[in-house]
């Protein structure tokens, strides 16, 4: 468990009393209901965000971010998901921004992150293609010189929130040179130029957040390029460290496993009782419970210092597979009625939901959406090399 001195005692007091006080009451409400956040409640949780400060988690002071100690960011991120916030919308905030922080030009820092702050742009991430995931490096999206401008062509797919986005920064082969990660840049699109259409991809969940990205003939001027042409594959490990630490969601995680009690609590259990008297139930929980103490004791000695692409990675595995074993609990905990697939952006989703088991529906849905979190983001397997190459690094 983190200790905390008396000052961060006291800003943890501040971010409790801010959502508990200053935060829009109906976000929460409709998290708390299990509905689906529509954009402009994002919309108004940021601004509210902003509005205190709080929103450039990640960002140095002298560009609107909040500067804090990685103990103070741990400190914000568990009692936002604690108190059933909406999540910040990542692609923006948390991974473009610190990127355009230290690599952008002063344009765009002037143009680009106070319109994120305000929330006046959304922004999509660029990465995957049909041929290009796990593997990214071996992308096929070109950029083509022609005199001041880029000529963009080529698909992105499992973008996320792109029905949302104005913007879109895309990793682009502006060279073909010997190693793959070379010739790569950074690249930056309004969605709403002529030659870009965005396809929604419906999923399993019911949900279509996700979205295929097609660019044809698509012209963009060389000064939305992000830093040196043909580094942006370090520029993208910056922003892959960041996106996988993102996975962590403890205080979503200990809320997620304190609510499976409380319905464990009401569940009539096989020959009597109820399931959080279950033996097989409470073993269960309690192997989950202790998988994510020590999630949150490496995430805290990770703060200590620099946190190392290996760290992250080994982060990311534990974080992802946790979040899949909660979902796993739930969905036996739900039993027969984890059956309905309901649409839960309507307002009365819930009334069709089973009165024994009215958290059914979303314990399906999570399940069912959580079977990618060891895919998207770099896969398992992919984080297990990136392990693999450290410790064979140090070897030598």
């Amino acid at each position: 468990m983190l200790k905390l001195t008396a000052e961060e005692a006291e800003f943890r007091d501040a971010v409790r009393t801010f959502f508990a006080r200053d935060y829009p009451a109906h976000v929460i409400a409709r998290n708390k209901a299990g509905q689906r956040l529509t954009k402009q409640d994002h919309i108004d949780a940021q601004r509210a965000l902003n509005a205190r400060g709080w929103l450039g988690v990640g960002w140095p002071r002298e560009v609107g971010g909040t500067g804090w100690t990685p103990t103070e960011r741990y400190i914000f991120d568990q009692e936002l998901e604690l108190a059933h916030a909406a999540a910040i919308i990542p692609m923006a905030v948390i991974y473009i921004g610190p990127i355009i922080a230290a690599f952008g030009s002063e344009q765009q820092k002037a143009e680009w992150l106070p319109a994120i702050l305000e929330s006046r742009s959304f922004w999509a991430q660029g990465y995957s293609e049909p041929e290009a995931g796990s593997d990214l490096a071996s992308l096929r999206f070109s950029a083509v010189r022609d005199g001041d401008d880029y000529i963009l062509n080529g698909t992105k797919i499992w973008t996320s929130g792109a029905q949302w986005a104005d913007w879109i920064f895309c990793l682009a082969r502006t060279s073909r040179e010997e190693r793959k990660q070379q010739g790569i840049s950074l690249i930056c699109a309004p969605l709403d130029l002529p030659g870009i259409s965005v396809h929604p991809i419906r999923l399993i969940d019911g949900s279509d957040e996700l979205n295929r990205i097609e660019f044809d003939n698509v012209r963009v001027p060389v000064t939305n390029r992000i830093g040196d042409e043909g580094q942006a594959w370090h520029y993208a490990n910056v922003l892959l460290k960041n996106e996988r630490l993102s996975y962590a969601h403890i205080g979503s995680k200990k809320r997620d496993l304190a609510k499976l009690l409380e319905e464990a609590a009401r569940l009539p259990a096989n020959g009597g009782g109820t399931m959080d008297r279950d033996a097989a139930f409470r073993l269960a929980h309690a192997r989950v419970e202790a998988r994510l103490a020590a999630i949150e004791a490496s995430i805290l000695r990770a703060l200590r210092g620099e946190i190392s692409m290996a760290t992250a990675a080994a982060l990311k595995i534990a974080c992802t597979e946790c979040a899949q074993a909660i979902t796993e609990l739930a969905i036996d905990l739900a039993g027969r009625n984890r059956l309905p697939m309901l649409d839960r952006g309507g307002a009365d989703w819930a009334a069709a939901a089973p009165a024994t088991s009215p958290f059914g529906p979303v314990a399906v849905q999570s399940y069912l959406f959580e079977r990618a979190q060891t895919i998207y983001g770099g896969s398992t397997e992919v984080q297990k090399n990136i392990i693999w190459r450290s410790l064979a690094g140090m070897a030598r």
